[in-house]
């Protein structure tokens, strides 16, 4: 028997078919079946997730922007309440400086948190019970004004990072594993959107009129129960994912139920028989730890891709909010003007996400991810020019203001939510949550180096820090096109045929003691 044949839904002859025939048929019948091979329930499960997963992340990351006078202003306070003396400059710094980073901290909390409880509960409980998390960590920050405890401000932070390390992983896989390949990549795109919708409704939010006011600041945070509520109400009443049930807890009915639910048919069997032809010989799948996956030498380059592509997601230069109100404000724009304009680049961020939801099943992840860091290279280097030659032409600034709102719209399109899509697609379910406490780590320590170093290079490059982002989009895109195979519509064991070569590690057949040796490139036909 042929020993690396596909036995998806897509091999049904006894012939062996090439790589072009295979791709043929499998068009033609992703075609015929596109239009009825999910449901409501797949789309109601990808935006519940999302609301109260990914949106509560870009909600935070925005959030702290517009009250953060009156945050200082109530450190200041009960500073002097309790030590009889404001609080000096530096420890104010260092007291907001805990507050911003400590949020990352605490994803990665609970990045690596995610293996031990999604073990036991799985994907859909894990967001479940995450909900508490989020819901705590609201009344915390909510109520620390009226208490007069800071202390409650930055803890409320630190459990809200850990909501948000748990989501960030536990939702792309809960997504990936409900989802039919053919919008595998569509509804991994939720994720990204919901993240800009979250920084836009935080920006929208913190306005004067709104809620950004020294009186009503506490209530920004309070918004954060509502989409957590929403989530924690939804979800109960959809399938837990359609995998988890037949790998982890062997209950093929319960995962044919999911799977009849989220598609909306009857007839399952080509997708059980998809799913099992991942895990044809293993009887007793155990999940597969960190260290085994670090050692694994049939995953190592889809491994270094995914972290190498989450890498360059946290250090490419989002920090760019910084820039944008000093931009503004030299392109002739009113300060008190300032907030609103802003509120254009979170607009253009979500559109551009929902712009990329909407074309990556067309367009593959491949493009939409080096064209996105390719983009955001060229816009970098023109940024640093404009902003350099700043003063030399009052048309300048409004350049500048152009590069911005590009550099923001390249990243939402490909880099801001596809290394989450590919993380989910190159591994296999008992990698998959080691996977993402791999990725997950990597990105939220990029991510508190970016917040801790960034004031350094700024201060000490100036205008010219952009070029230390375009160098990382330049190499990220630069690596990603001779390494990232294009996964749209592809199995996990074509997926792992592509890095077959590169790895130069074909995994052996007949293993059933571990995961990890097991890639199911090698099943037999029956």
């Amino acid at each position: 028997a042929g020993g690396k044949q596909d036995m998806g839904s897509d091999s049904l002859s006894h012939s062996h078919p090439g790589p072009h025939e295979r791709a043929h048929s499998r068009t033609v019948m992703l075609g015929r079946r596109r239009r009825k091979d999910w449901s409501c329930s797949l789309i109601v499960a990808s935006l519940v997730g999302a609301f109260g997963s990914s949106f509560l992340y870009g909600y935070n990351l925005s959030v702290v922007n517009a009250p953060t006078p009156y945050i200082k202003a109530f450190y200041n306070e009960s500073w002097e309440r309790r030590h009889g003396h404001p609080v000096d400059s530096d420890t104010l710094t260092l007291l907001w400086s805990v507050t911003v980073s400590i949020f990352a901290i605490g994803g990665l909390v609970g990045t690596f948190l995610v293996k031990v409880i999604g073990k036991f509960l799985g994907r859909r409980n894990t967001l479940l019970v995450n909900n508490g998390f989020g819901i705590s960590a609201a009344l915390l920050m909510a109520c620390s004004l009226p208490a007069g405890a800071l202390e409650m401000l930055i803890v409320g932070r630190f459990i809200m990072g850990v909501d948000g390390g748990i989501a960030l992983s536990a939702l792309p896989m809960y997504v990936s594993e409900i989802s039919p390949k053919e919008m595998r990549g569509a509804l991994g795109q939720v994720t990204a959107i919901f993240i800009c919708g979250g920084v836009f409704a935080g920006q929208l939010l913190g306005l004067p009129e709104l809620l950004g006011k020294e009186s009503t600041w506490p209530y920004l945070f309070a918004v954060i129960v509502i989409p957590a509520l929403v989530q924690l109400v939804s979800l109960p009443f959809l399938p837990k994912s359609p995998r988890y049930l037949l790998f982890e807890k062997h209950d093929q009915e319960g995962a044919e139920k999911a799977f009849q639910t989220f598609l909306g048919k009857e007839d399952v069997s080509c997708e059980v028989e998809e799913v099992l032809a991942e895990s044809r010989v293993q009887r007793n799948i155990r999940l597969v730890s960190v260290l085994e996956l670090l050692r694994s030498p049939f995953v190592r380059w889809q491994l270094i891709t995914v972290v190498i592509s989450m890498a360059c997601y946290q250090l490419c230069g989002l920090n760019i909010w910084f820039y944008t109100n000093s931009i503004f404000g030299k392109a002739g724009i009113a300060p008190e003007k300032i907030p609103y304009i802003t509120l254009s680049t979170g607009g253009i961020e979500t559109l551009a996400a929902i712009v990329s939801g909407l074309v990556i099943e067309r367009v593959g992840r491949r493009p939409l991810l080096i064209g996105g860091f390719g983009l955001m290279a060229l816009f970098f280097g023109i940024l640093t020019i404009t902003l350099t030659l700043q003063d030399h032409a009052p048309w300048i600034p409004y350049l500048s203001i152009v590069c911005i709102l590009a550099i923001i719209a390249a990243f939402c399109s490909g880099p801001g939510g596809i290394p989450f899509i590919l993380t989910s697609e190159f591994f296999q379910q008992a990698q998959r949550p080691a996977a993402f406490t791999v990725v997950g780590t990597v990105n939220w320590l990029c991510n508190f180096a970016v917040g801790l170093l960034f004031p350094f290079i700024q201060k000490s490059l100036d205008t010219y820090c952009f070029l230390v982002f375009a160098a990382i989009c330049f190499a990220g895109a630069l690596y990603l096109h001779f390494v990232l195979p294009e996964t749209k519509n592809r199995t996990h064991a074509e997926i792992s045929q592509a890095f077959a070569n590169r790895n130069k590690a074909y995994p052996p057949e007949g293993k059933t003691d571990s995961a990890v040796t097991d890639d199911k490139t090698n099943i037999r036909p029956e």
